[in-house]
């Protein structure tokens, strides 16, 4: 069976390896057992079901709510060979026919519908008739009252299991908490299952919190560098959407709005020119992103802030689907957090509105908080995270300055304690100012003794003090819509002086980050490549991604592949595609390489030639004369205020480029023996397979660095 299943992720799919979990799940489903998947956004579910439709007998039925989405994954997997199909509204009756007569001869491996057609009594009684090898239930959180993404529709797929008692379940989705996750399973009545739960953690993606201030201006630094690369930025409201695409479009953007709004065929024609990368941006609500497979999208900002947690990483995870570097920025107001809870105070279910309050005051931490991002995230969905530092958050990258902020500290809870812990924390603070408004003269507060003791702090400063001991766990805020300020049983001994408190030292502005791409590739070739990829998918009528992935483009940007047979080794260049595109990539990259004069000895040296331009640029260059110091990894970041991973990356291109850097003091002997040999397994292309196998106690600087050892020694053909 193992031949059988490596054979096929070869052969439709171009792949050599699986991804963390996939080929556990598919030797499960395999058994005819019922299985439940949460795997998180680009972490590959849809092969968890593809791959085994091509070794059962019959058929699998993938339902889901994605209508717009079921056309592209139709064709994506026609592309790659397989035999699929969608059954839904905007398919005509007499297609219909055709189609189900494909069906009953056999001709089709998989076959999409939405949950609304099984509503139908004749729809029913057809698959009845079909031998269906698996059921996929694909967003499967939707069944879930507790979910953020309830569908009514989605509670009749119960009467499969009546229908179908013998045929497999497969639930799948990529945002459920614990308790979503218990219903779900109820709700489908599966019967001796397995859960694989796949890390939430998407480790490509950079998250960033910024305080709010001219946001067009934000946004407008973080799309001067990414011209040509496709983003969505969100918003809460149709006139902010409408505007905000505007005035992109004045900027000489090729923006397009969407949102309910729009007419169905406006907002189709909008998220087709999107996917087939006619423009670069969607400015959207939330409406947007469930219908696309899109892989490349490069950013997600979040102009306006989101309800929930389970909403924004959902959001961000429409970014980076193809696991390439991608941006998670948001924008973040207080104004905001009161426009939604005025919104959520409209509500009359009193447990829908306690729900909603709950959900925004989770996503109003994780916007406050000082400590990684991924933590609070993974925490949030019931996964622990243990690494001290993610290397890829606004927060772990660039740790806010801390100092003794006792006296602050006590300053603050004396005065919650004064006011008889009966007052919000806009009114504490401003007792602690000194300000003389209504409501303080009205309640005598002038006569306290923390009357105007703050004042050496501006209020933005004592806003954000009292959030982080919010945080810390030295207050509590009590209430929904009003909240008051509460000392907690922690308070006590800050305010007597036995314990210390050290808090972020405030800052007045914050400026806008972008994660760094690998540029280890050419990328005037890569240019080319989306070019022929973009004529041949309008050709076809297709959205590029289903022709490759910029991971494959990128991969032949690097590799220069001059023949067929080093086409083959690309990752996602399965048969089908080969014999289809083959001939008319490797024109091009011929074509390009006879241009620029480059031959295939000569791809090695221009990658070290690049490498070399790399290493004289000055921060490369400090890193080397440090480590010509004799300095740890850890003590050269410090001295630089820089990630290790960043100095890792330097350490590396000054490897690949032929500098004399030992690594045995970065990594010890056996260590990197270990390291190579899990390298020659899996491949180098890809790290978080290998850290997967390794384990905790390697880390990705490691691995990178015993990996630019092997790529020096075969550039040098060792």
């Amino acid at each position: 069976m193992k031949d059988r299943i490596y054979s096929a992720l070869q052969k439709y799919f171009g792949y050599s390896k699986f991804y963390p979990l996939q080929e556990d799940i598919i030797r499960w489903v395999l058994e005819q057992k019922d299985l439940f998947v949460l795997m998180p956004t680009g972490g590959g579910k849809s092969l968890c079901y593809q791959l085994p439709a091509l070794l059962f007998d019959g058929i699998t039925v993938v339902i889901s709510p994605l209508i717009a989405l079921m056309k592209d994954q139709v064709d994506g997997l026609t592309e790659n060979g397989i035999s699929a199909t969608f059954i839904n509204s905007s398919v005509h009756a007499r297609e219909v026919a055709a189609r189900k007569r494909d069906l009953l001869e056999g001709k089709i491996k998989i076959l999409y519908i939405a949950p609304e057609r099984l509503a139908m009594r004749e729809f029913l009684q057809f698959l009845q008739e079909l031998k269906v090898s698996l059921f996929a239930i694909d967003e499967s959180h939707c069944i879930s009252e507790w979910g953020h993404d309830f569908r009514p529709e989605y509670r009749q797929l119960k009467m499969l299991r009546e229908k179908f008692p013998k045929t497999p379940f497969m639930a799948l989705t990529a945002t459920a908490t614990p308790s979503v996750q218990k219903d779900i399973v109820t709700q489908l009545k599966l019967t001796d299952y397995k859960v694989f739960n796949a890390s939430f953690n998407r480790k490509n993606l950079f998250y960033q919190i910024i305080p709010k201030d001219n946001p067009y201006h934000q946004i407008l630094c973080v799309l001067k560098e990414r011209k040509k690369e496709s983003g969505i930025i969100y918003c809460q409201g149709r006139k902010t959407v409408e505007s905000l695409a505007g005035s992109l479009q004045g900027e000489g953007y090729r923006a397009l709005p969407y949102h309910a709004g729009l007419s169905a065929e406006m907002r189709t024609e909008n998220q087709e020119r999107f996917i087939r990368e006619d423009i670069e941006i969607i400015v959207a609500t939330i409406a947007f992103g469930m219908g696309i497979d899109k892989p490349n999208v490069r950013y997600v900002i979040h102009y306006d802030l989101p309800k929930s947690i389970e909403g924004y990483y959902q959001e961000t995870g429409r970014a980076g689907r193809d696991g390439l570097k991608s941006d998670c920025i948001l924008l973040f107001s207080y104004a905001d957090k009161i426009k939604i809870e005025y919104f959520i105070h409209q509500k009359e279910d009193e447990n829908e509105k306690q729900a909603a309050y709950q959900q925004l005051k989770a996503l109003v931490s994780y916007c406050e908080g000082n400590v990684c991002r991924r933590k609070i995230l993974l925490d949030y969905f019931g996964e622990k995270f243990t690494t001290h530092n993610c290397e890829n958050c606004d927060t772990c990258l660039n740790p806010k300055e801390q100092f003794d902020g006792t006296v602050a500290a006590q300053k603050l809870l004396s005065c919650v304690y004064r006011v008889g812990e009966s007052f919000g924390m806009h009114h504490v603070i401003d007792v602690l100012l000194g300000s003389q408004n209504q409501k303080i003269l009205q309640n005598s507060h002038t006569a306290l003794t923390t009357f105007g003791i703050g004042k050496e702090y501006s209020k933005s400063q004592w806003l954000t003090f009292s959030r982080e001991l919010i945080q810390l766990g030295y207050l509590a805020q009590e209430g929904d819509r009003y909240p008051v300020l509460k000392l907690t049983s922690q308070s006590r001994e800050v305010l007597q002086g036995k314990k210390k408190v050290l808090l972020v030292k405030p800052e007045e502005t914050a400026s806008l980050a972008v994660s760094g791409e690998d540029k280890n590739y050419d990328l005037a070739l890569f240019e080319r490549l989306r070019t022929l990829r973009k004529t041949l998918a309008d050709q076809e009528s297709m959205p590029p991604y289903v022709i490759f992935h910029d991971t494959s483009l990128k991969e032949m940007s690097m590799r220069y592949p001059q023949t067929a047979s080093d086409l083959k080794k690309i990752s996602g260049m399965g048969e089908l595609k080969l014999r289809k595109y083959g001939d008319l990539f490797l024109k091009e990259i011929c074509n390009y390489c006879r241009q620029h004069q480059i031959t295939p000895k000569e791809a090695n040296s221009r990658r070290q030639a690049t490498l070399r331009k790399q290493m004289k640029s000055p921060t490369v260059y400090t890193t080397l004369e440090l480590y010509k110091n004799n300095l740890s990894l850890r003590e050269i970041a410090g001295k630089r205020g820089l990630a290790t991973s960043t100095i890792a990356t330097h350490l590396e291109t000054l490897i690949i480029a032929g500098e004399d850097v030992s690594i045995d003091k970065f990594v010890a002997p056996a260590k990197q023996q270990r390291i190579r040999t899990v390298l020659g397994e899996l491949g180098m292309e890809a790290l978080t397979p290998v850290k997967e196998k390794l384990g905790e106690e390697y880390s990705y600087d490691e691995i990178k660095l015993v990996r630019a050892k092997i790529r020096y020694s075969m550039e040098k053909g060792d």
